[in-house]
């Protein structure tokens, strides 16, 4: 029998066969040539399309259980789509293998080109990489024009801190030499390094002078530098990376967003419902007219500051109560209107809130699905409310006693 040029190969025929009886594999080759024979005129016989190298080698794999024969068949061939289907075809017509009933079963016809085209891609990926000296002119721009912006980084203090250019009034102080390089390649410049997680002497004193933007990495070791850096310097914003990734490898678009959500101190430690041990009076602010000071620097702890003015206490049993409520309100839209006793006087819509307010008397407490936005504290001001709940608050300005359960 000819053998088909592996080469040339383009569909391979997967076929199953069962018989009733023993057999020998040249019994089922002998099946495919003689039983389809004539079936699909002289063009497409099997034993002149091999001989002109158009079907390849049969394969036959044979597995005996008792008095019955199980197998499979392959049928390379190097015929177009449609002859290889009607080859295929052909193969299931035949009923008996041998002396024995037989049936089989074309399970697929593989495009062996697509395998391939696979290998012939990986390949020549592996080889893209292995290629030395080559680049194109758009690399070749970039390298120069970070060799330029590494070149202009500076150094800062008396521990030699890398930075840009500090000149402005405002700084972006960052953890290390790779997230200073990292802005300044995607144009933010005024960036300072602390070189580690220990706040430096210099950037504490810089403080003083320049309004100070914290830019951390979203992870376990950011929240750590935030705390450090927030109550020993003069923090004004602090930004943080998503979660999982280091201000070093952030894009320029990821850059400049998480820039433009920075929160200021009091507004990051009431969302994350973090309680630093003291935050100094902003720069330019006397001590004594920060709220609850008397002759120290040091603010109260954000906790204390954040409703300075509420003084409604609540017991375990009431937040309780309160979660369970807020738990069962959330993806409804509503706000639950409670009064003193923390008993239910009604229920409304959240954008209908206001309105509400204006026409209830006597509501201590409303649970909230959603944000709490400046004009619902303020009706809920104007209507004496002592207490929201919610898990987002817009604002915290008020003297309404505000809990996130």
């Amino acid at each position: 029998m000819a053998k088909i040029s592996p080469v040339s190969i383009k569909y391979m025929i997967h076929a199953n066969f069962e018989a009733e009886g023993a057999l020998e594999k040249p019994d089922v080759i002998g099946a495919i040539f003689g039983q389809t024979e004539g079936l699909l005129g002289a063009e497409l016989e099997m034993r002149e399309l091999q001989k002109e190298g158009k079907i390849g080698r049969i394969e036959v794999s044979l597995k005996r259980e008792g008095k019955r024969t199980m197998g499979s068949i392959k049928v390379p061939t190097a015929l177009d789509q449609s002859e290889t289907t009607l080859i295929a075809a052909a193969i299931e017509t035949i009923e008996r293998i041998g002396p024995s009933d037989s049936q089989i079963e074309v399970e697929r016809i593989e495009d062996v080109r697509g395998s391939k085209r696979e290998y012939i891609l990986e390949r020549a990926k592996k080889l893209m990489t292995e290629i030395k000296g080559a680049t194109d002119s758009r690399e070749i721009s970039n390298e120069i024009k970070d060799a330029a912006k590494m070149a202009g980084i500076q150094e800062y203090g008396d521990e030699k801190l890398p930075c840009g250019d500090l000149s402005g009034k405002e700084v972006i102080v960052v953890e290390g030499r790779a997230d200073v390089l990292n802005l300044m390649r995607n144009g933010v410049n005024n960036a300072v390094a602390m070189n580690g997680t220990k706040l430096p002497e210099s950037i504490r004193k810089l403080s003083e002078e320049k309004d100070i933007t914290l830019f951390v990495d979203g992870d376990r070791g950011g929240n750590l530098i935030i705390k450090n850096v927030v109550e020993n310097a003069n923090v004004k914003y602090i930004a943080v990376a998503p979660d999982g990734k280091e201000v070093e490898e952030l894009t320029g678009k990821e850059i400049l967003m998480n820039l433009r959500k920075k929160l200021s101190v009091k507004e990051y430690a009431f969302k994350n419902r973090i309680f630093f041990d003291k935050v100094r009076a902003p720069k330019g602010v006397p001590p004594h007219s920060v709220p609850g000071t008397r002759t120290s620097d040091e603010v109260p702890s954000v906790k204390e500051d954040i409703n300075i003015e509420s003084k409604v206490e609540l017991s375990d049993n009431d937040k309780s109560k309160l979660k369970k409520l807020s738990d069962e309100n959330q993806g409804t839209g509503k706000a639950i209107l409670l009064d003193e006793s923390l008993s239910e006087i009604k229920k409304v819509s959240v954008k209908g809130l206001s309105s509400a307010l204006r026409k209830t008397e006597k509501v201590h407490t409303i649970v909230i699905d959603g944000t709490v936005t400046a004009a619902i504290i303020k009706a809920s001001e104007d209507a004496r409310c002592q207490i929201i709940v919610a898990n987002n608050f817009a604002t915290t300005d008020t003297k309404i006693k505000l809990l996130s359960l």
